[in-house]
């Protein structure tokens, strides 16, 4: 019983891995669409969308299988539940790879983004990939502090949607109001796909753990505390025998 259990479980975290790669393949799409103009690449993505839907619909099923059907033990517990919100954050995911792509497409032939700025928004898709990957290898190999290290990813998409922001509220913005409010959509896109990958670093920390990542960081510096504490006492009993 409890093998047939952990197969089942086990297909459903093997379809979250399957839901990242499909989010990964969106991204890509939208974003040669968005900077390099390729309405090819922007319809791929609102297609594989679709692929997308079917592979949540079917997390949703094994979610409500496994919670109804089953007696799962507190560890397994955590471990459906901490999947179901990674599937709602992966497909929140796919669904702005949609809006980029949605973006590039409205503006074919032209860009969505002047020319001058679309460094800017290459280093936000490198970023948003790079955090992919991480989130991609938490699935496999779940850690707790390696989910919380994927946070610093999070802060350099926040700093480039920051000066993208004072750059286009700047009274000599030499731009058309249109790029201005396409460009300040976009950084939102990006920025708010790092935002679900933050999250599932959280469910991450939860899954392992127990805690919630502040309670995690609270405990590891509670014990770091007692360690230093520790080692002062040893250091004096050493002294104290001399």
């Amino acid at each position: 019983m409890r093998t047939a259990y952990r197969e089942r479980l086990d297909n459903f975290s093997h379809d979250l891995i399957v839901m990242c790669d499909k989010v990964e393949q969106m991204l890509g799409l939208a974003t040669s669409g968005l900077l390099d103009s390729d309405l090819q690449a922007a319809e791929e993505t609102l297609s594989t969308r679709d692929d997308l839907e079917v592979i949540r619909l079917r997390c949703e099923e094994r979610a409500v299988r496994l919670l109804a059907l089953e007696n799962p033990l507190a560890t397994d517990l955590r471990q459906v539940v901490s999947s179901i919100y990674i599937v709602e954050d992966l497909n929140r995911m796919g669904k702005l790879a949609n809006h980029v792509a949605k973006a590039a497409r409205r503006r074919h032939p032209e860009t969505a983004i002047p020319t001058e700025y679309l460094g800017y928004f290459r280093e936000l898709a490198r970023l948003c990939t790079d955090l992919l990957h991480q989130t991609r290898e938490l699935l496999i190999n779940p850690d707790a502090d390696s989910a919380l290290a994927l946070r610093e990813d999070d802060d350099a998409i926040d700093d480039i949607n920051e000066h993208i922001m004072t750059i286009l509220t700047l009274r000599d913005w030499p731009g058309t109001a249109r790029e201005a409010v396409d460009m300040a959509l976009l950084c939102r896109f990006y920025e708010r796909f790092a935002d679900h990958a933050v999250n599932v670093s959280s469910r991450i920390v939860y899954l392992t753990t127990g805690l919630q990542p502040d309670q995690y960081l609270a405990k590891k510096d509670e014990a770091s505390r007692k360690e230093q504490i520790e080692l002062r006492f040893a250091d004096l009993e050493r002294q104290f025998r001399r």
